[in-house]
């Protein structure tokens, strides 16, 4: 691969990626993210020791280790589009040489867990209830912008979605790609399993309606009824296709699990989230170190 110019890999004066602040150092190979920077330290506060922390922005990273296992935290904030930023600039930390500006002739796989918050879309996935996402469709049209974006889609998956639906022609591509089956065995194991629709949006692309009116209003009953050999949706959240499409391309482990905040079809809301994160937090650092 030839030199990557300044204006595509664009560092800052101390060398470190420009948006996340990171040099090789400053990672671990296990990597949990979150969207809310707050969670970070909520996260971290359980780790042994911390040895480095920095923020820019909504990106908040803290990294160091829970006995002989190195982790690194991060916030990625809100949406398909900082997953696409957090997730490239992750990949060129660990296999581009950022003095040279050259891709590394061996390349390191990362594991990428997002813990989060959804809302259900099926009427028996309660708050406070735990789902990892077998798949992660993607409703904003992401990996179309890449060469090799086919390349990990489930076609088929995406096309019953389209036919079920009656996807609009005006909207963007649907997707759908598979998480690590690695990750999910270890980290999902005993959690209700779904495909996560990720939406470009809180509102309109998920269904809820204030003073803008729906340009689809069916489109949520739709999205329960889909089934794709004996796959059902469970939740709607806005980064998981992003983490899965963009990960599998660059080679590495990705895994979202979720507490459910909200049920859309009973129309019910978690009285205190908030426990239930901490929770999942717990859950997922007890497994992490098997990785």
């Amino acid at each position: 691969m030839s030199r990557i110019a300044e204006s595509e890999l664009i560092l800052n004066p101390d060398g470190s990626i420009y948006h996340l602040h990171l040099k090789p150092e400053n990672l671990a190979q296990t990597i949990i993210v979150v969207g809310d920077p707050g969670r970070v330290a909520e996260i971290s506060r359980y780790f042994d020791l911390v040895d480095f922390k920095v923020m820019n922005r909504e990106l908040c990273t803290h990294t160091g280790s829970i006995g002989n296992k190195r982790l690194t935290v991060l916030s990625t904030g809100m949406g398909t589009d900082n997953l696409d930023i957090v997730i490239n600039e992750l990949d060129a930390v660990v296999n581009i040489d950022l003095n040279k500006r050259e891709a590394l002739k061996e390349q390191t796989s990362l594991n990428i867990i997002r813990l989060g918050t959804a809302g259900a879309l099926q009427a028996d996935i309660a708050p406070g209830d735990f789902v990892v996402s077998d798949y992660g469709m993607g409703l904003d049209g992401l990996l179309y912008f890449y060469k090799d974006g086919k390349s990990v889609m489930d076609a088929e998956l995406a096309k019953a979605f389209v036919r079920h639906t009656g996807w609009d022609g005006n909207l963007p591509g649907v997707y759908a790609v598979k998480s690590s089956e690695r990750l999910k065995n270890i980290l999902g194991n005993g959690l209700t399993e779904g495909i996560t629709l990720t939406a470009s949006g809180f509102y309109g692309p998920q269904g809820r309606e204030l003073r803008l009116p729906l340009a689809f209003p069916e489109l949520n009953r739709l999205i329960e009824t889909f089934n794709y050999q004996g796959k059902r949706i469970s939740n709607f959240e806005m980064e998981t296709s992003a983490l899965y499409g963009l990960g599998k391309m660059l080679g590495h482990q990705t895994l979202t699990i979720c507490t459910i905040v909200a049920n859309r079809v009973a129309r019910t809301y978690a009285k205190d989230y908030h426990s239930d994160v901490e929770r999942l937090i717990k859950l997922v650092l007890d497994r992490v170190v098997e990785l």
